[in-house]
């Protein structure tokens, strides 16, 4: 009896170990006490970020974290726990669970823990990681400034050309009219 239990569970345990094996962010919550709304939203917005997001029985994360940078996650391994894992964007998991639970007003959503780049976090650096934008945010704010003093110069010397044009005529005709 007990061996077909443990047959049972050996698919979940690799399907979390393989998750976690290309994951650059991941990070533990509960959400319970979540509506069905609202957590039918979280998933989509998780889901539109390429986000896994799945719970799964602390004892089969255990398992499936065995031997990895997740092992520092077993203290927050209790009671009902989800996973959110992102194997694109580093703080993307955090970011969106952090920023729908101020959303959706609801402090029915509690980060617990994560592992983001290989380093473990707590539930409060975990808040403050959320609240760093995005990797193209980012740059997009470092584009965005850059191209507003190149803007700026290209106007600049439009208008010395633009001066040096019209200033190049009149001194033309000055040495003609003496």
């Amino acid at each position: 009896m007990k061996n077909s239990k443990v047959e049972l569970k050996k698919p979940v345990v690799e399907e979390i170990a393989a998750v976690l094996k290309d994951a650059k962010g991941a990070v533990l919550v509960d959400a319970r006490g979540l509506t069905v709304a609202q957590d039918t939203k979280l998933r989509k917005n998780l889901r539109e970020a390429g986000v896994s997001y799945k719970v799964y029985k602390n004892t089969m994360i255990r398992l499936a974290a065995q031997g990895t940078d997740y092992e520092k996650l077993y203290p927050h391994l209790e009671g009902p726990t989800a996973l959110a894992v992102s194997t694109t964007d580093e703080t993307a998991p955090a970011r969106i669970l952090y920023n729908f639970g101020k959303d959706a007003k609801t402090d029915k959503l509690e980060l617990k823990g994560g592992i983001i780049g290989g380093e473990y976090y707590d539930e409060n650096t975990i808040q403050v990681i959320a609240t760093i934008p995005s990797r193209e945010e980012l740059l997009g704010r470092l584009f965005g400034s850059m191209k507003s003093p190149i803007a700026n110069f290209a106007r600049v010397l439009n208008q010395i050309a633009e001066k040096d044009g019209e200033a190049a005529p009149a001194a033309e005709e000055a040495p003609a009219e003496a």
